[in-house]
């Protein structure tokens, strides 16, 4: 039988370990411009973001499932940094660090938790169920907002383009519902017309 007290101080050890991603600076500023945003921060506040946005999500889509999912997206970036998604030759690398971090991180937790969180990390990443693009969808979304509110700071300080915009972000997020995208859309022809994009 498993010993309470070492699967509490397991547990413990895990929540020390992922509080290294409020150190993990991102690619985007808060909605207040003020500074970059970290990536504990952005995972509250696209967990916040499902949360919100639970009624755009396809019928039968177990809401709380993607909110576990968002909370646990990032936490491999404590190990692998955070990559912009615009920047192809860090991306190379991405998926091989973030599978050690996952092994890492995932492992310091009591052995059916750690397998029940590497799970949903997993189906996030494959992005094959109708949680997992919903949520994708959303990650995607959130720091195209902070770019349209913050005057594209962020996307002009790393020559973003409109169509890199396009390219990485129209499928994903119409496929989930294509409401959110034709939301965005005509704000990004705008930003573009404003020198919002490279």
């Amino acid at each position: 039988m498993a010993d309470p007290t070492q699967a509490l101080a397991q547990r413990i050890e895990f929540i020390k370990a992922i509080d290294g991603l409020k150190n993990v600076q991102r690619k985007t500023y808060l909605f207040s411009g003020q500074r970059y945003e970290n990536s504990a921060e952005h995972s509250w506040a696209v967990s916040t973001f499902a949360l919100t946005l639970a009624d755009y999500a396809p019928p039968k889509t177990d809401i709380n499932k993607v909110i576990h999912m968002l909370l646990l997206h990032d936490i491999v970036e404590v190990d692998a940094g955070d990559s912009l998604c615009y920047d192809d030759e860090a991306n190379a690398t991405k998926a091989d660090r973030e599978q050690a971090a996952a092994q890492r991180l995932f492992s310091i937790l009591p052995d059916s938790q750690a397998r029940h969180f590497r799970q949903l990390w997993d189906e996030f990443e494959a992005e094959e169920s109708t949680e997992a693009q919903f949520a994708a969808a959303l990650d995607r979304m959130i720091p195209m907002l902070h770019n349209l509110h913050t005057h594209g700071r962020a996307w002009l300080e790393n020559h973003v383009t409109l169509q890199q915009v396009l390219d990485k972000n129209q499928h994903k997020i119409s496929r989930a519902n294509p409401t959110l995208w034709n939301y965005l859309e005509p704000q990004l022809l705008k930003a573009k017309s404003l020198g919002w994009l490279a």
